[in-house]
């Protein structure tokens, strides 16, 4: 059965395929950024030129299926499968699994050198750590799933006062290897993530910074477990004793690589490291930002700074508090310090004039750009009493959608 196409020369076919064939061809195509149209294309015309029928392919419970082809391909199709003997169903299947094994799940591309991503502000209750957790896991999400991800032009409608409905499509995870590191002495991080505090008493990052490690830094690691991250997603929690890392740097020397130090033993085990930062402009942060810094051979924009702000005028504040140390840093160490971009969280337009223009003002900074837009909805805040990541708890929620946005503007 066939029908004109609504434009260019293609015309609409009409068959059936089983569910799981047609779910696996969605998924390769969106792996490979090519429409249906053209992985069937493919298929029929590599399957035309074998020289016989391959296996034959279960098809029960095949249902309607349908895309666009070029003009003449399924009628010289059909003609194929009636030599062959063959449904078209079953000639399509075979032509559709024939594409697949021909074009194999494509490997995970990973960085050469570990990327290393702070999330910081100085000021508190923006949610940094709302947006750290959101990230990793997106970075980490299944790549043989797909995952509704908002387009990046939404920022711009956004901030032009016209949200409009929301544009979204369908992509594969990015599944890499993610280290979440809670660096704040509150702990909220790893209570947000259903993990428990290290003790006072024992070993931490803290212990491991001052160069007072009781042990290897890599046990006190944990794993988020929940199958969409498939092992990929790991914590290393905080401890309160952080509260005391400047006193404790301030005896260290070298002390703004005390970060590095501790963390480079686990560096090749993971694709992106993301640390949650204090609110805090301290020792630590200058640690943190030195972390961050873009080292010999590294692209600019793969590692560094992702600030976190709200819609608010005190955000601004903070805002140049926080560049102007990294600022310093930069100049005082003669390094570089990539900002990755701004992240205007917790956003709600109803709220008025202060909302909207504020938006508007982080906009209009353009270096850093702001690379996302996350909206003050309950289902974070459900997920965090829930103790869950947010991107299994609500997966499909416009939130979640966001932080998948968020991710792949900074990759």
């Amino acid at each position: 059965m066939t029908s004109p196409a609504a434009a260019g020369d293609r015309e609409k076919v009409v068959s059936k395929l089983p569910g799981w064939l047609r779910q696996d061809l969605k998924i390769r195509a969106a792996q490979y950024g090519i429409e249906i149209q053209a992985a069937v294309e493919q298929g029929i015309d590599a399957w035309c030129n074998l020289a016989s029928a391959p296996e034959t392919i279960d098809t029960a419970g095949a249902d309607s299926f349908s895309t666009f082809l070029p003009a003449g391909q399924w009628e010289q199709f059909r003609g194929v499968v009636a030599d062959r003997g063959l449904s078209l169903i079953q000639g399509l299947a075979q032509s559709v699994q024939l594409w697949l094994d021909t074009n194999p799940t494509p490997d995970i591309e990973r960085p050469a050198i570990t990327r290393r991503i702070i999330v910081c502000n100085q000021k508190g209750g923006v949610g940094k750590t709302a947006i750290t957790a959101g990230t990793g896991e997106a970075l980490a999400e299944d790549p043989g799933t797909l995952h509704r991800v908002r387009i990046a032009k939404q920022l711009a409608i956004a901030a032009g006062g016209d949200e409009g409905p929301l544009d979204v499509e369908d992509l594969p995870g990015l599944g890499l290897r993610v280290l979440l590191v809670d660096f704040d002495p509150q702990c909220h991080l790893t209570n947000q993530l259903g993990a428990a505090p290290l003790p006072m008493n024992g070993d931490s990052l803290t212990n491991h910074m001052a160069g007072d490690a009781k042990g290897d830094l890599r046990d006190l690691v944990v794993s988020i477990d929940d199958e969409t991250f498939g092992g990929r997603l790991h914590l290393l929690p905080a401890c309160n004793d952080a509260f005391l890392l400047d006193v404790r740097l301030s005896a260290v020397r070298a002390r703004e690589a005390a970060l590095e130090r501790a963390l480079a033993p686990l560096e090749a085990d993971y694709d992106v490291i993301l640390v949650d930062c204090p609110p805090s402009l301290g020792l630590s942060m200058d640690a943190a930002a030195y972390y961050s810094r873009r080292r010999d051979g590294e692209k600019p924009g793969q590692s560094g700074a992702l600030i976190v702000v709200q819609a608010e005028d005190s955000s601004a504040d903070a805002y140049e508090l926080l560049t102007a140390q990294i600022d310093d840093l930069r100049g005082d160490l003669k390094i570089d310090i990539d900002y990755l971009g701004i992240v205007v969280n917790l956003y709600d337009g109803r709220r008025g004039y202060i909302a909207t223009s504020s938006l508007q003002g982080w906009v209009d900074i353009k270096d850093p750009r702001v690379v996302g837009l996350i909206g003050d909805l309950k289902e974070q805040k459900e997920a965090v009493r829930m103790k869950q990541p947010l991107l299994s708890y609500a997966p499909k929620s416009q939130q979640a959608i966001g932080m998948r946005a968020l991710a792949r503007e900074i990759s």
